[in-house]
């Protein structure tokens, strides 16, 4: 009996191993698969490396967007829950006061223990992670992250923009260059243990996009000055906003695009749409007086006056209005309808020509089409395209009426005539060459028309707050109505937009003052001193040597006699330079 009882044990030991086998065998050889599967599920995860967006910097290399370190607090509902995590009241109440959320909802956002993942707080600083490490608090995780970081604040807010939270460009040159600026991860596969701990690195699934950095043609100081002197003169004349734009007239690059009112772009909460328009691009207006230049270029070339003639500039009635002007004077050369600001004057000439000349000159100077910076928003402007034009439209777009451009272009076209005539593309990046131009009106004119704009800084002219001690300015002020629906209503903008040294110009610069309710709302009062302030500082801090003085031109008598009659010669339109 008991060898016999010995015996059946023993055959059911041999068959349990014989069936292990079996299934062993089963596993390994034939069907291993599914089981592998299983156990990667498990066991394998996909990582990735840290990435950064590109820095911002200006032409000197100041920054002025950088990627910080930071830190996102999450929580795993499932691990909460599973641990019993939500009895520790103390710890999860200090960890509500230290996030600045209300404890009720932190608890109920981390309670459905199906939910495997719950952002608690974004882009939170490494102190505060440090206090949430020492908490302990089981299913409450830390991830790196990064954080945008703008140095300049809201000085250069609305040129750089800002990103979301996410680390995707929405506004200004974040959003325009994102792609150039953002970067992809590196994903790798690991194998973890039950802790979490990688026991062992696979290899690399994905490779990554590195991200690029973005040199300006911004200079960090000028950008600062500029915005100052803009503050005080929106704040000083009671105005609604300002814009500034600085070039370089021999490159075109952009040095300066500061607006009022700003915004700080650190700070999250203070972000608001209205505040962070780059009016310098966005916003277009009638530009006035500014744009008198233009069309006495535009007359010079086709003969229909010229420097010696003298116009009655006495108020006149056009369809049915008066055209007059806010400096009185009788008669008047162009010479003293460029300094005087004389729409009167500007009217006859306009009169004389085709429509299509006037027009055809602001394109050829760039209004009215995108200036290709790539800046998001940006407006192309309007010029007026009419198959009949009446008599009070021709006359009113001779003194910048009927017509929108932006403060960008405004300025552009004030560098192509300090270029003696070249024009240069505009560019917000640094530029390694000084880019080729094209002619669009012929250096003996530029030449006239700059030396008549020195008359409008000088005294008695316009704009002589807008004057610079040791250095010779040729600008033009400008003082428009804005337009309301139906018409004009009782606000006006007022600019100023020249160059300077008249001797061998370098910078172009443009201000407007939107609708200024102080004691005064002329384009040369409201925008002239920031004028005076800004192209100072930026001759100064390019060590640009003074001019000499002029020769004699004090009167328009003089200044005709030294000029060249230009009623009969032309000008090769568009010819490479």
């Amino acid at each position: 009996m008991a060898q016999w009882r010995f015996m059946m044990l023993l055959g059911f030991i041999l068959i349990g191993f014989c069936g292990l086998a079996a299934r062993t065998a089963w596993i390994q050889v034939i069907q291993p698969d599914r089981l592998r599967q299983e156990g990667d599920l498990r066991s394998l995860r996909t990582t990735a490396d840290p990435s950064h967006r590109g820095m911002v910097t200006d032409r000197n290399g100041e920054p002025l967007a950088v990627s910080v370190p930071v830190q996102a607090v999450w929580a795993d509902p499932k691990e909460i829950n599973d641990a019993d995590g939500l009895k520790n009241t103390e710890a999860w109440m200090a960890l509500a006061d230290v996030l600045g959320l209300d404890m009720r909802k932190l608890t109920a956002s981390v309670s459905d223990p199906k939910r495997r993942f719950v952002y608690l707080q974004r882009q939170i600083t490494t102190s505060v992670a440090d206090y949430i490490t020492k908490l302990n608090l089981p299913g409450v995780h830390l991830r790196r992250e990064t954080r945008r970081y703008y140095p300049s604040g809201e000085i250069s807010a609305h040129l750089v923009g800002n990103t979301n939270i996410d680390g995707s460009g929405i506004e200004g040159v974040e959003r325009a260059f994102n792609d150039w600026l953002s970067s992809t991860p590196s994903q790798y596969q690991v194998r973890k243990d039950r802790q979490g701990r990688v026991i062992e690195n696979i290899g690399m699934v994905k490779e990554g996009k590195k991200a690029n950095d973005l040199v300006l043609s911004i200079d960090e100081r000028l950008q600062s000055v500029a915005y100052r002197s803009l503050k005080y003169a929106t704040e000083v004349n009671k105005a609604t906003s300002g814009s500034l734009v600085l070039m370089d007239v021999r490159s075109g690059e952009v040095l300066a695009m500061v607006n009022t009112p700003s915004y700080n772009p650190n700070n999250r909460e203070q972000y608001e749409a209205f505040r962070a328009r780059n009016r310098a691009v966005t916003d277009t207006y009638e530009p006035g007086s500014t744009v008198k230049p233009i069309v006495a270029m535009a007359a010079l070339e086709h003969g229909v006056t010229n420097w010696k003639e003298v116009f009655d500039t006495r108020p006149f009635a056009v369809g049915g209005h008066v055209v007059k002007d806010s400096h009185h004077m009788a008669t008047g050369t162009l010479y003293d309808i460029l300094k005087y600001s004389s729409n009167i004057g500007m009217a006859h000439i306009a009169l004389r020509m085709e429509p299509q000349w006037i027009t055809g000159k602001f394109e050829e100077f760039g209004m009215g089409q995108s200036s290709g910076t790539g800046l998001m928003g940006e407006s192309s402007g309007m010029i007026p395209m009419r198959s009949r034009w009446s008599n009070i439209e021709r006359a009113t777009i001779g003194f910048g009426y009927g017509l929108r451009v932006t403060p960008l272009q405004l300025t552009a076209a004030y560098a192509a005539l300090a270029n003696h005539g070249i024009r240069k593309p505009i560019s917000m990046l640094k530029q390694s060459t000084i880019p080729q131009g094209e002619r669009i009106v012929s250096e003996q004119i530029a030449e006239q028309i700059i030396h008549a704009l020195e008359g409008v800084v000088e005294e008695g002219g316009t704009g002589g707050k807008a004057a610079v001690p040791g250095y010779r300015i040729a600008g033009k002020t400008g003082t428009a109505k804005v337009a309301t629906a139906g018409g004009y209503g009782k606000d006006y903008v007022g600019t100023f937009v020249g160059f300077a040294p008249v001797s061998n110009p370098r910078f172009a610069l443009a201000v407007i003052i939107n609708e200024p309710h102080g004691a005064s709302y002329y384009g040369g009062s409201v925008a002239g001193p920031t004028f005076a302030e800004v192209m100072s500082s930026a001759l100064q801090l390019y060590n640009v040597p003074p001019d000499a003085l002029p020769e004699s031109k004090d009167d328009s008598n003089n200044f005709a006699e030294n000029s060249t009659d230009t009623t009969k010669r032309g000008v090769k339109k568009n010819a490479r330079s």
